[in-house]
């Protein structure tokens, strides 16, 4: 019989000496792997908890940004104001994950490195411009949340690194951002198509930097600069959402299967890229 070894380390340091030693598996909330454990898609024979890590569990604001630990459940997300304030699309998104139950241990780390296309946070902090910093036996680093996953279910971390904290920059006066999916029930169900999109206005309501992010529209969630510099110096008017919309459905690379159908993908992409925008301007507009 596979014998299964849990370790549960107290620092950093230890955790990337634990996952240097065999076949590892990083256990944060834990609502994917060990959904894939029970199926027997992994079988890991060393399960490294980080939640006993100081800092892992948590979000403080430093140098007018957010850092997030690894292992935040979306329901802490949910409950910190000034992030809520900060970053409505993200926690927001972060929030879609799953079940009341599952919001309770699932952290937008694991959803990153879950590596699913349809994870629900990671076009929000992608647009975002947030930074994933991974840690492992050669130390530390910080990489572009978009460069973690590089096809469905695999990551560019190597087998004794983990994500540390995801950081969101500083937030500037008229900002805001927002996140939309479309799924087939009204709850809890895979994203069929994300789209987050993050604005930053001119005081005179122009767009002056705009990032858009689309998911489930590719083998990885897709950061799509085209479509933001589709509005960039307009006030959002039909013909820049004409343009985002055009350059939305231009990135996707979607595959057909029983939620949607590649053309079914492709045209909803644009539309939920227009309307994130939308969102996202009316906040800014009042930040």
């Amino acid at each position: 019989m596979l014998q299964l070894d849990y370790v549960a380390p107290t620092t950093a340091d230890e955790a990337v000496r634990a996952l240097g030693g065999g076949q590892a598996k990083v256990l944060a909330g834990g609502t994917d792997l060990l959904v894939q454990m029970r199926s027997g898609r992994v079988r890991p024979q060393r399960i490294v908890d980080l939640k006993r890590i100081p800092g892992l569990i948590g979000v403080r604001e430093e140098a007018g940004g957010f850092v997030i630990g690894a292992a935040t459940p979306g329901a802490v997300l949910g409950e910190h104001k000034a992030l809520v304030k900060a970053w409505p699309g993200v926690v927001e998104a972060a929030n879609l994950i799953g079940s009341t139950q599952v919001q309770g241990r699932a952290s937008i780390a694991g959803n990153l490195c879950n590596a699913s296309p349809a994870a629900d946070s990671v076009p929000a902090i992608i647009a975002a411009r947030a930074v994933a910093v991974v840690i492992g036996a050669k130390g530390r680093r910080e990489v572009p949340v978009e460069a973690i996953a590089v096809a469905p279910g695999k990551t560019s971390l190597a087998p004794d690194e983990f994500v540390l904290e995801i950081r969101l920059p500083a937030r500037p006066a008229r900002a805001g951002d927002a996140y939309l999916r479309s799924i087939p029930r009204t709850e809890m169900d895979i994203a069929v198509v994300g789209a987050g999109v993050n604005l930053i206005l001119n005081p005179d309501g122009g767009v002056a930097e705009a990032h858009v992010a689309l998911g489930a529209v590719a083998p990885t969630a897709l950061l799509v600069p085209e479509a933001g510099a589709a509005i960039i110096g307009s006030k959002l008017d039909e013909a820049a959402l004409e343009r985002l919309d055009a350059a939305a459905r231009a990135a996707c690379r979607p595959i057909s299967d029983k939620r949607g159908t590649a053309d079914y993908r492709i045209k909803i992409a644009g539309v939920l890229a227009r309307r994130a925008a939308k969102i996202a301007y009316q906040r800014a507009s009042e930040a």
